[in-house]
C-alpha cells in the first residue's frame, strides 16, 4: 500500500483541516462540502484523514463493519449474537463519478431471487463506507439521484435497497466528505444545505507559503516512507487528540446562552429551515471538545457559524458564498447582552446588497458608460462600445425542450431514456440486469414452462427470459446561448432586459441541470465568451460583464455556434443541444449581410438542430426579422414578454414544431 501524504504536512489549509477533524470527533455534524479551484489539497488532505482515524472494532467477517458491541439487528449478514470481534484501521472508500446506483447501494441478483426465493445481496459502497469515510471527488459531477440516494444514507445512518418487493436494509454511518470546483457547476442549494459543514479552499498568493508547499512535495514525492516518518510525531499527537476530544464530547455543556447566539444568528442570516441551528449546535460542541473545553464559548459559536453558514445563504447559483463577519460579530453581541433590540441594519443587512430596484428608465442601475452616465469607449477595430448594462430582474420562463427522446445525462429538460423514471416497455438486457421488469420476464419465460419440465409451483427461468425495464425520464441539455452583443441592441435600457431575459434562462438552465455555452457578435466577429460548461455561474459572469456596440455580424456568430456545436457533439454525443440566439434579427457588415446569415441559418437547420429565437425587437413598427431568422433555423420565435412563464399571450414553447414543420 502507498504511502499517503501526511495530514499535518498539509501547508496553508487550516480550515479545511479543522472542519474534517471536527467531523472526525462528531461525525453528526453531517460531513464537510470542499469548495475550491484546482491544485489545493482538497483531496490530498481528505486522503491523510483516514490514517489519523482511531482503528474500529468488527464482527469478524461481517461485509457491513457491525459493532460487536451494538451489532445491527437488521443486518444481512447477522445475527451477531456471540460473534468474535477483530480490530482493523477506519476504511475510506472513494465513489467514482461514473458509479451506477447499485455500486453505490448494492444489488440484488435476480436471477436467484426469482428461481431459488432468496435474497442474494451483493454489497455496495455504503456497506464499505459503515464506521469510516465516504470520498465523492467532484461532488458536483455526480448524477443528482446518486446525490440523494446518499445524502439521506448519511442522514438516517442507513441504507435501504428495494428491488422488485424484496428489501434489505443495513446500517451506513459515515463521515461523507466531498470535493468540488466549482468553475464546474454548483451542486443544488437542497443539496447543498445537508452538507453539515463548507470550507473555500484556495492556493496561497503569499510567496514564502508556496515555496513551503512546493518543497514538502518535492521531499514526499522523493522519499514518500521518509518524509511520513518526519511527521510520524506530529501524526500521532493528532491521533490522540481526535480519542480525547470523542471521550470528552459526551460532557460538553451548551449552554442557554450558546444556544441563543445560535439562534439569534441562523435568524440574522435568514437561512431556511432548522438544519443550520442544530448543524451549528453539534459544531460549536465539538469545537470546545477539540479544544478541551466542557464548557461551550462565544467563540466556538461565532467559527461554527462560518463553517456551517456560507453555503446555506445562496439564494440562487449566482449568488457568492460567504459570510458577513462584521454582521456576525454584531449579531454575537447583541444576543450575547441584555440587549434585545434587533439588528439596526434588519435581517438583510450589515453590508449585504440590496435588492437591485432594477431599470426604471434609460439609465436606472446602469454603470458609467455613454450617454447621460459618461463617455463612450472606443473598441478594437474601430467600432463604437457601450460599457456594460446591468441585468434587469430575473423571471421564471416558460419551458423550451428538445424534440424526441433522447439518452444523455440525467437532467430536467427534455424527454430521455434513463434508469430512473416511468416504465415504458420492456428490452433484452445488453450486460448486467439492473431493472427487471416482471411481467415481461414471465410472458417471456411462461410458453417454455413445458418444454423445461416445470413440475412445481416455482418458474423455470433462463437467461434469455430476462427482460429489463425500459424507463423515461429527464435528460440535460446543452443550451448554447448566442447572444446579439451590436449597436442596434446597445438603448441601455433595451439591453438590460436582454440580459434579464438571458440570466433567467441561465437560471432555468441551472435548475434543470444543463450545460451551457455563449457566444457573443458584435463589431466585425464572433467570440465564444464561455466554452460550454456545467458553471452556470460563469456564464452569468460573462453576461454581466458583456460590453455592445457595432455592427451585427449575424452570420458570423451562427457560423461559430455551428463550430461549437460540432467540438462538442464529438466530445459528448449523448448529449443533444438547445440553440437560443438572442437578437432583433437585424444583419450588417460586409458583403450582402442578410444573406450569409440566411445561408449560416439555413447550415444549422440541415443538421437538426433544435433552436429558439428570442425576438428583442421594440417598438410600435416591428419588421419580424428574428420571426424569418427562426423559419430558416427551423425553429421557433418567442418574444422577450412571451418568455415569461406567467405571460397571458402565447402557450408554453416547445422546440416540437421543429420536426414537424422539416417532415411537412
Amino acid at each position: 500500500m502507498s504511502t499517503r501524504f501526511p495530514f499535518t504536512a498539509v501547508v496553508g489549509q487550516q480550515d479545511l483541516q479543522l472542519a474534517l477533524l471536527l467531523n472526525a470527533v462528531a461525525p453528526n455534524i453531517g460531513g464537510v462540502l470542499v469548495r475550491g479551484e484546482k491544485g489545493t489539497a482538497k483531496s490530498t488532505a481528505v486522503r491523510a484523514l483516514a490514517a489519523l482515524l482511531p482503528e474500529v472494532e468488527v464482527v469478524a467477517g461481517c461485509r457491513f463493519s457491525c459493532d460487536p458491541a451494538s451489532p445491527d439487528p437488521t443486518c444481512p449478514d447477522g445475527p451477531h449474537t456471540g460473534a468474535a470481534a477483530e480490530a482493523r484501521d477506519a476504511r475510506m472508500v472513494e465513489l467514482p463519478v461514473g458509479a451506477s446506483e447499485d455500486r453505490l447501494v448494492g444489488a440484488l441478483d435476480i436471477e436467484r431471487a426469482l428461481a431459488e426465493g432468496v435474497k442474494a445481496f451483493e454489497p455496495g459502497l455504503l456497506a464499505a463506507a459503515n464506521r469510516g469515510i465516504l470520498y465523492v471527488d467532484e461532488v458536483n459531477l455526480l448524477h443528482d439521484h446518486l446525490v440523494d440516494v446518499l445524502l439521506d444514507a448519511a442522514a438516517m445512518g442507513a441504507s435501504y435497497v428495494e428491488r422488485e418487493g424484496v428489501s434489505v436494509r443495513h446500517a451506513a454511518r459515515f463521515l461523507l466528505v466531498g470535493t468540488m470546483n466549482p468553475e464546474e457547476g454548483e451542486l443544488r442549494p437542497q443539496l447543498l444545505d445537508r452538507f453539515g459543514l463548507t470550507v473555500e479552499v484556495a492556493a496561497s498568493r503569499e510567496p514564502d507559503q508556496r515555496v513551503e508547499v512546493v518543497r514538502r512535495r518535492l521531499a514526499y514525492d522523493d522519499d514518500p516512507a521518509a518524509f511520513a516518518a518526519r511527521w510520524a510525531h506530529e501524526e500521532s499527537a493528532v491521533r490522540q487528540r481526535i480519542v480525547g476530544a470523542r471521550e470528552l464530547l459526551p460532557k460538553v455543556r451548551l449552554g442557554d446562552g450558546a444556544l441563543k447566539q445560535i439562534a439569534a444568528t441562523c435568524a440574522a442570516f435568514e437561512v431556511d429551515g432548522m438544519r443550520a441551528d442544530i448543524v451549528m449546535a453539534r459544531t460549536a460542541t465539538a469545537l470546545a471538545a477539540w479544544d478541551g473545553r466542557s464548557d461551550v464559548l462565544a467563540e466556538d459559536v461565532r467559527q461554527a457559524a462560518l463553517l456551517a453558514l456560507p453555503h446555506r445563504r445562496r439564494r440562487n447559483p449566482f449568488d457568492a458564498p460567504g459570510l458577513d463577519e462584521d454582521k456576525l460579530d454584531r449579531t454575537l453581541e447583541e444576543s450575547a447582552g441584555d440587549d434585545d433590540d434587533p439588528d439596526p441594519d434588519g435581517p438583510g443587512g450589515g453590508g449585504q446588497p440590496s435588492p437591485e430596484e432594477g431599470p426604471q428608465g434609460g439609465d436606472a442601475g446602469a454603470r458609467p458608460g455613454t450617454g447621460e452616465d459618461g463617455e463612450p469607449q472606443p473598441a478594437a477595430g474601430g467600432a463604437g462600445e457601450q460599457a456594460p448594462a446591468r441585468a434587469a430582474e430575473p423571471f421564471r420562463t416558460k419551458a423550451l425542450t428538445v424534440p424526441g427522446v433522447g439518452a444523455g445525462a440525467a437532467g430536467r429538460r427534455s424527454r430521455a431514456r434513463t434508469e430512473r423514471g416511468r416504465t415504458t416497455g420492456a428490452l433484452r438486457p445488453r450486460g448486467a440486469l439492473t431493472k427487471l421488469h416482471l411481467a415481461a420476464t414471465v410472458r417471456a419465460a411462461a410458453p417454455h414452462q413445458r418444454a423445461r419440465g416445470r413440475s412445481g409451483p416455482g418458474l423455470v427461468l433462463r437467461r434469455d427470459d430476462l427482460r429489463q425495464a425500459a424507463r423515461e425520464g429527464r435528460e440535460g441539455n446543452l443550451v448554447l446561448f448566442v447572444v446579439d452583443a451590436s449597436g442596434s441592441m446597445a438603448a441601455r435600457q433595451r439591453m438590460s432586459a436582454v440580459k434579464g431575459a438571458v440570466l433567467s434562462l441561465l437560471l432555468d438552465a441551472y435548475q434543470r441541470r444543463d450545460k451551457v455555452g455563449l457566444v457573443t457578435f458584435r463589431g466585425t466577429a464572433a467570440e465564444v465568451a464561455l466554452p460550454p460548461t456545467s458553471s452556470v455561474d460563469a456564464a452569468a459572469a460573462r453576461l454581466e460583464s458583456l460590453p455592445t456596440g457595432g455592427r451585427t455580424p449575424l452570420a458570423a456568430g451562427l457560423l461559430r455556434a455551428h463550430d461549437v456545436l460540432r467540438v462538442e457533439r464529438l466530445r459528448d454525443p449523448s448529449r443533444r443541444a438547445l440553440l437560443v440566439v438572442v437578437t432583433d434579427g437585424r444583419a450588417t457588415g460586409g458583403p450582402e449581410p442578410v444573406a450569409l446569415a440566411g445561408r449560416a441559418a439555413r447550415l444549422l437547420g440541415a443538421e437538426s438542430v433544435a433552436s429558439v429565437v428570442v425576438d428583442c425587437e421594440s417598438g410600435p413598427v416591428r419588421l419580424g426579422l428574428a420571426g424569418r431568422l427562426a423559419e430558416e433555423l427551423g425553429g421557433t420565435a418567442v418574444t422577450l414578454e412571451e418568455l415569461r412563464a406567467d405571460a397571458i399571450a402565447g402557450l408554453v414553447r416547445d422546440v416540437r414544431g421543429t420536426t414537424s414543420r422539416r417532415a411537412a
